[in-house]
């Protein structure tokens, strides 16, 4: 019985890549010093997955950035501005698409569907011109076959890479990229021609916007390419990848009708109903169908019983010979080794699996199916879900009673918006067009020494409350020379926004490696959402009254959503996720009154990951947005009129629930803007009517590029063709933790003068 995985973290056990890609970045080390650690990453792999036993062992899922810019380079579809002139693409241009430069904007930047993943999104036109210009998906295969390992080279389908695209600036927006098909098939017969050359026997094409909802053009479109591939195709095993949702019953139709491919692959951890179609419509003879059991989204062990249950119903139906036991997803989305978790309790660490532990997970279950099975594995997975299952730690009756109590209220506030402005406009008297950040500063050396030490329990708790004051004093004082109107605490004492509040909170457990990439170098370390949910202790007065206490301005308290904690955590999944995110939100409403005791009048709650969470299937959306929007008015709905409450939210596409964000009822809104060419004034165009404050962020603080104040203003000048000037904000797109100050400090002088520029302008004007 076979055995398959989808694709694998490539940042390495303790992010060694990330480490050496900042390292190029900075200038520190050379692009020969990065392909060596990424080498030796892939190489450490390939052979983690052969010794296990897994048969088909993925390639070109090993991303520098992420695998969709991969294909870019591949197709050489580098957008006109970056100055591409043919050739094989390096790095230089490669990571200035990613991260722009000094002189460029990078290209827009969003979510990998409804992960915390981050793609880039290629931008397309009628006069693109492609050709194969990075042969990465030829070269990781030979690297493989040279250490005795044969792999599936993994590529983004060519369907799925143009709906996941957008028209090129400067093209029409009704654009369909779907009619640049014929000119990018070429490029794919080439790679395809030249792995067949090299010795690939199989290859798989991801095409996960099939689980989306797709019209019949989109889906001919996918009959009309494999079509087309065919003979290309004609000698390979090709399996085609679907993940994160049930596929509907068209597209199934569609795919398992597809010429020239030989398997299909199936999330059967999200999509619940995929059995039950594979079961009522059938499912081809003489094909392969993958069967993604072991999650590749989560955390938790895998219920081997069950899986196996699951398995033995394929087999009836595709036959034993034809079934491959598989991931879920790719494995990117978890953590790498448990192996390396010394300090994780042991009874929770018994519940757990991460992605080395998964590969053995898929390899146990083929064995199984094959007539192998290892009894002393299945009973100790038996033995820890039973303990998880009757565990006393996990279930916290009065949490349980106050979240079942939330039912039959809608828990807004008692006064509308607009009143409410008025009150906190009499109190904070701010100017128009107020200016603000959206909380962290940049994160030093230092800093993180000192954060690592005091958890090493090498400094005094007193050492490292002098040592963090002295930062917040810094963060206020620079705000208050560049003349910011609102003010934040930089946020010096957390590492993560997410596992600050987590490590706060009982039910939460912490990892020490558990890392996960969210974007380019960017990792983060989910918490682990093991038990009910409560807030023992207040978590954030002790800093934010310090940060007050040093200036005269106002001081925003800064909050983690409910919503935001939930979808950037590993949640348990033995409840439904909303009971879950209303517990959360009982433990930040008690953290949200005692800022207010404290004398804070500002209160951020951030909702970055909103709509992230949102379902891929139209159907689901409803009941989502209806659960996630109530939870973050469960956090403020106590409030004062006079307390100002704003939410933040970024790199999505926030178009389509734009009236559930107006439901969310925040006073003031900070919202990712310039990177997705501002398309989130696109709604205001369009008639949506805002009547709260609005801050659309005036430059994207992920590129190391300074904006210019004409460049600022010009951005707040589009804002204000739309909005009203008594509710814009002026703001950064995100966070600046990533960020170093010789890059802050301008941007942000820059982003003042072009406020003050803006409202001299406008009071000449009346």
């Amino acid at each position: 019985m076979a055995s398959h995985i989808v694709g694998y973290p490539r940042m390495g056990p303790k992010r060694e890549l990330k480490f050496a890609l900042e390292s190029f970045w900075d200038g520190k080390t050379s692009a020969d010093d990065l392909l060596k650690v990424a080498a030796d990453l892939r190489s450490s792999i390939w052979k983690q997955m052969a010794g296990v036993g897994i048969k088909y062992i993925p390639s070109n899922t090993f991303a520098y950035y992420d695998q969709v810019l991969d294909t870019t380079a591949m197709l050489g579809a580098v957008p006109p501005r970056y100055g591409w002139a043919g050739g094989e693409i390096g790095f230089d241009t490669y990571f200035s698409m990613a991260r722009g430069n000094a002189t460029l904007p990078a290209m827009e930047m969003t979510k990998w569907f409804d992960t915390n993943y981050h793609f880039i999104v290629p931008e397309l036109g009628p006069d693109m011109k492609f050709s194969y210009a990075s042969h990465k998906a030829v070269n990781e295969y030979k690297e493989a076959k040279a250490l005795g390992i044969d792999t599936v080279p993994v590529l983004v389908g060519p369907v799925s890479y143009l709906l996941l695209s957008k028209p090129a600036k400067g093209v029409e927006k009704s654009f369909s990229t779907l009619l640049l098909l014929e000119k990018i098939l070429p490029v794919y017969e080439e790679v395809v021609a030249e792995l067949k050359a090299a010795g690939a026997s199989c290859i798989q094409f991801d095409e996960p916007t099939l689980v989306m909802d797709l019209d019949a053009h989109q889906l001919q479109a996918f009959t009309h390419a494999y079509s087309q591939l065919e003979s290309s195709l004609s000698g390979l095993n090709v399996v085609i990848e679907t993940y994160f949702a049930d596929i509907p019953a068209e597209a199934y139709k569609t795919l398992t009708a597809l010429k020239g491919v030989t398997g299909f692959g199936f999330d059967l951890v999200r999509g619940t109903k995929t059995l039950d179609l594979i079961k009522s419509a059938g499912f081809p003879s003489n094909k392969y169908l993958f069967a993604g059991v072991v999650d590749g989204r989560n955390i938790w062990a895998n219920d081997l019983a069950a899986s196996l249950s699951t398995l033995h119903a394929l087999e009836a139906i595709v036959g034993k010979d034809k079934l491959v036991v598989s991931t879920s997803c790719s494995l990117l989305h978890t953590a790498v080794d448990l192996v390396n978790e010394t300090k994780l309790d042991g009874e929770i660490k018994s519940w757990l699996a991460f992605a080395a532990q998964k590969v053995v997970e898929v390899n146990a279950l083929a064995k199984a199916l094959a007539g192998e099975k290892d009894e002393a594995f299945f009973s100790a997975n038996a033995a820890a879900q039973a303990s998880r299952k009757s565990s006393p730690r996990v279930n916290n009756e009065a949490v349980q009673k106050a979240a079942a109590a939330l039912r039959g209220s809608e828990h807004r506030r008692a006064t509308n918006v607009s009143a409410r402005l008025d009150a906190q406009q009499k109190k904070l008297n701010l100017p128009i067009l107020p200016t603000t950040t959206i909380g962290s500063f940049p994160q030093t050396m230092d800093l993180r020494r000192v954060r690592r030490e005091y958890k090493a329990n090498k400094i005094s708790e007193e050492e490292y409350v002098k040592a963090i004051k002295e930062e917040i004093s810094k963060v206020v004082k620079l705000q208050e020379e560049l003349d910011i109107d609102v003010l934040v605490h930089g946020e010096p004492e957390r590492n993560d926004m997410v596992e600050y509040f987590g490590e706060q909170l009982q039910g939460f457990a912490f990892t020490v490696n558990g890392w996960v990439q969210s974007y380019g170098s960017r990792c983060v370390k989910p918490p682990i959402i093991y038990g009910d949910v409560s807030r023992p202790k207040a978590m954030t007065v002790f800093w934010s009254s310090m940060a007050q206490s040093m200036t005269a301005r106002p001081m925003k308290g800064m909050l983690t959503g409910p919503v935001t904690i939930l979808n950037w955590s590993f949640v348990r999944n033995d409840q439904p996720r909303f009971e879950t995110c209303y517990q959360i939100a009982l433990a930040i409403k008690d953290e949200v009154e005692d800022l207010e005791a404290a004398g804070i009048q500002v209160i951020q709650i951030d909702e970055a990951a909103l709509r992230e969470g949102l379902p891929l299937r139209k159907s689901e959306q409803a009941f989502y947005l209806d659960w996630a929007v109530h939870s973050f008015r469960i956090t403020n709905c106590g409030v004062k009129d006079t307390t100002q409450i704003h939410t933040h939210m970024c790199y999505s596409n926030f178009n389509d629930i734009i009236h559930s964000i107006i439901d969310m009822d925040a006073d003031v809104i900070t919202i990712e803007n310039s990177r997705s060419d501002e398309k989130l004034l696109s709604v205001f165009r369009e008639g949506v009517k805002y009547g709260a404050g609005i801050g659309p962020g005036v430059y994207d603080i992920h590129s190391p590029r300074i904006p210019s104040t004409e460049e600022i203003a010009d951005r707040i000048n589009k804002m204000l063709a739309v909005l009203e000037t008594n509710i814009l904000w002026v703001n950064p797109d995100c966070g600046l933790k990533t960020r170093k100050y010789h890059e802050v400090n301008p941007a942000l002088t820059n982003m003042v003068s072009a406020a003050k520029l803006l409202r001299t302008q406008l009071a000449s004007a009346k």
